[in-house]
This record gives structure tokens, sequence and C-alpha cells, in this order.
């Protein structure tokens, strides 16, 4: 038990929960576009984005311990990794094993969709796995594509990716859907990496809470998410949504005291907290509501 305890430990099991919200929203937008999905295919999908997302966390822990990172970092219930490679070194090869092998899992699925709904998925594919190995490696060393390839990865690539295997088609409705994700899942690292900025300094990291200050940075944080319920007003008010996803602007009520709380206690990690749990809740419950009111149209 000890053991298993510590391959979850760097697969991150509970931040896993981000992946089935933004697959439903894809599969919401496919449902609302032809009436029907198939079950089969849409397990499948979400097999290969939870695999994606073990991925990208365990390179991640993998990475950060060997940096010497986890070393320096002050976990968070929200930032800092599992601590599992600090407490146990022995795990590290597992932890790349588990990486590389979720990699794998995902490389083969989405292969085997390119396979039945052709070519056109492959710059979505390619551009994922890119992203899935290089996040630690390469985009934290720039403050520009740390910021947005979170939102990307979980937005475009996987609302866009999940509603095209389905249907066979790119949509402008599951777009402007994607775009959503694009700015809460951004904003999600953005605001996770207030307590990290002296340790991710330290390694050669560039993200913008060390290039422009947490202060400036959670003005980001607060454009980002307007930006997010922008872009689902637009999407109603133009007809690529329908008007029942509107009820994915509930969370305004969790959004508009986190922006407030992200801004007034952007130097105050402890007073920090409760607002990133508020953002996290914004990142789970939008995506879910949205989805639902897809399925209702």
């Amino acid at each position: 038990m000890s053991t298993l305890k510590h391959i979850l430990g760097p697969m991150r099991v509970p931040f896993l929960a981000l992946t089935p919200a933004c697959v439903l929203l894809g599969i919401g937008t496919a449902f609302w576009q032809t009436g029907e999905v198939s079950t089969k295919a849409a397990l499948l999908v979400f097999i290969g984005a939870v695999a994606a997302h073990i991925s990208v966390n365990a390179f991640n822990e993998y990475y950060d311990y060997k940096s010497g990172l986890d070393l320096r970092t002050e976990r968070t219930p929200f930032s800092g990794g599992s601590g599992t490679l600090p407490e146990n070194p022995n795990m590290a090869r597992i932890t790349l094993a588990t990486a590389w092998v979720a990699f794998t899992v995902t490389a083969v699925i989405g292969f085997l969709f390119m396979l039945t709904r052709g070519a056109a998925l492959l710059p979505l594919g390619l551009a994922g796995l890119i992203l899935v190995f290089g996040y630690t490696t390469w985009f934290t060393r720039d403050p520009f594509m740390c910021l947005i390839a979170p939102g990307l990865g979980f937005g475009p690539l996987m609302v866009m990716g999940t509603h095209f295997v389905l249907t066979g088609t790119y949509s402008p409705a599951a777009f402007v859907a994607s775009l959503i994700p694009f700015f809460l899942v951004s904003d999600l690292l953005l605001l996770n990496q207030f307590p990290d900025v002296s340790a991710d300094r330290h390694i050669g990291r560039k993200h913008l809470p060390i290039v422009i200050g947490r202060k400036k940075s959670s003005a980001v944080y607060g454009l980002f998410l307007l930006l997010a319920y922008l872009a689902l007003g637009i999407g109603v008010a133009v007809h690529l949504l329908p008007g029942k996803a509107l009820i994915g602007m509930v969370t305004v009520v969790v959004a508009v005291p986190a922006v407030i709380g992200a801004y007034r206690y952007h130097d105050d990690i402890e007073k920090l907290l409760p607002y990133m749990g508020m953002n996290v809740i914004i990142n789970l419950i939008t995506p879910l509501l949205i989805a639902a009111g897809l399925f209702m149209a």
C-alpha cells in the first residue's frame, strides 16, 4: 500500500478532477451539435485525456525534484507538488516511467482516433504531446508560454479535440466553448505560482509573477476571469452556444471575491489560500455547468 501511495502521489490524483470537467465540455458541444455521441469513443477520449494529465504531472514532479526545486518550495494544498520524491528519492525512476507510460497511452489513443477520423486531428494531437512533455522543461522558462500553455492544453486542445473525435469536424461552438477553460486554467496555474516565486526564480523559471510581480499578475488573473465569462456571454449572444449554457455564469459569485482576494492578498500567501481554493472551484464547476446547459438545450 505504501508503494502504491508513492506511485499515485506524483500523479496528483486529486487534481485530475479538472480533466473530466473539460472533456465533458467537449462532449457537450458534440452532443448539442449532433444529438448523440458514442459512449465508447467518449470513454476512450476520457482515458486519453486523463493519461495526458497524469503524464504532465509526473514529468513535472520528476523534473522539479531533479532540479532541486522541490527542496526549496514551501508546499500548499494547491501548489508545490506532492512532496513524494523529496521524501522518497528512490521513487524518481518509477515516477519518470509513469510519465512515459501515460504519455504513450495518450499517443496511442490519439493515433487510433486519427485512423478513424483522419489526419485533421494530427495538429492538435502533436501540439498536445509537445505540451505534455515540454511544459516543465521548456515552457516554464518563457512568461507568455507559461501563462497560456495550461489553458491551451485544457481548453482548445482538450475541448476541441474531444469534439472532433466525436463528430469528425471542428466547429465554432467547440472553439468558443474551449476559450472558457483556456482562460480559467491559465488563471488556475497563474495563481498557483504566487507561493513559488522565490523557489522558481532560483532554478531559472520565468513565469509572470516572477517577471512582473504578484500585484500586476493578480490584475492579469482578474482580466482572464473576465475574458472567460465574456467568451461565454458572446458565444450565446451570437448563437454559437445555446442560452442554457449561461448557467455557467453562476460561478461569477465565486469569481468576484476570488479576484478581490487575489489582488488584496497577493503578497500574503496564508491569506491568499482561501482564494486559491475558490479558483479551483471556479475551474471545476464552470465547465460542468456549461456542459449541463449544452445537454439540456
